[in-house]
């Protein structure tokens, strides 16, 4: 076995053993610290502008990974959808999601930086995390044209990223294959496996917090206290029934 298939063997068990270790650490030993450190009081304007494309647009990136990487090419083919149908809908999908999420990302950077409080509020752990997670949005646009043909051949990554991928997930690694793809694809998914890493020890453990049980909730009931009139007392006026 080649040394460069040993590495894609390797290292992603490595990534997963830190971002399981890591969050499982962060869990236990910081649940303080287990927060986006909201900035909001700093500075919303721009706030509400960049968060929301950066966390759509990044929710469709990770859906598009999903179908991309899990399902297999002859999935695909058993329902008739041609390679061709396949990668327009991909692309144009995967495009405009991923400028979203950069120009979201974007936004958010340039918030913390031209913003007093907010970049007094900034550590170096988010920089460097910034830094990685603007590295791996630009690296997937990359791969994005280059996969699309618009820029060199078109190429097929379901035929050697996705099969690698798979072989990770059920515990018999095929690293000949990601040996086989473009060089920006295996730059993409080094860069990723460093955002994984970095995950636990960062502001975007947060994600494992997504407050799903929201959208399922009852209603929160607000009981608002009337105004009394002159002499009487607080909460002694009689309330009408309601359900």
């Amino acid at each position: 076995m080649s040394a460069p298939a040993l590495f894609w063997d390797i290292t992603p068990y490595v990534t997963i053993a830190i971002l399981v270790v890591g969050t499982w650490w962060r869990y236990r030993y910081d649940k303080f610290g287990w927060t986006t450190r909201s900035s909001q009081l700093y500075e919303s304007r721009l706030l509400r502008i960049g968060s929301p494309l950066f966390h759509f647009g990044i929710l469709v990136v990770i859906v598009g990974h999903v179908i991309g990487l899990l399902i297999p090419q002859s999935w695909t083919s058993a329902l008739k959808l041609s390679e061709q149908g396949y990668h327009l809908q991909a692309v144009a999908l995967g495009s405009i999601a991923g400028v979203a999420t950069l120009g979201g990302a974007a936004i958010l950077v340039y918030r913390r930086r031209t913003k007093g409080p907010v970049f007094i509020a900034t550590t170096r752990n988010d920089k460097l995390m910034y830094a990685v997670l603007l590295l791996a949005i630009v690296a997937g646009l990359a791969t994005t044209l280059i996969g699309s043909g618009a820029v060199g051949e078109a190429y097929n990554y379901r035929e050697s990223v996705s099969v690698w991928f798979r072989s990770i997930l059920i515990l018999q690694p095929d690293g000949e294959a990601m040996t086989q793809a473009p060089v920006s694809y295996q730059i993409h998914a080094v860069i990723g496996m460093a955002l994984f890493a970095l995950w636990p020890f960062t502001r975007l453990v947060h994600a494992f917090s997504a407050p799903i049980g929201y959208l399922f909730r009852p209603y929160i009931v607000y009981r608002s206290r009337d105004a009394a009139r002159p002499g009487e007392p607080i909460g002694s006026r009689p309330r009408r029934r309601g359900w």
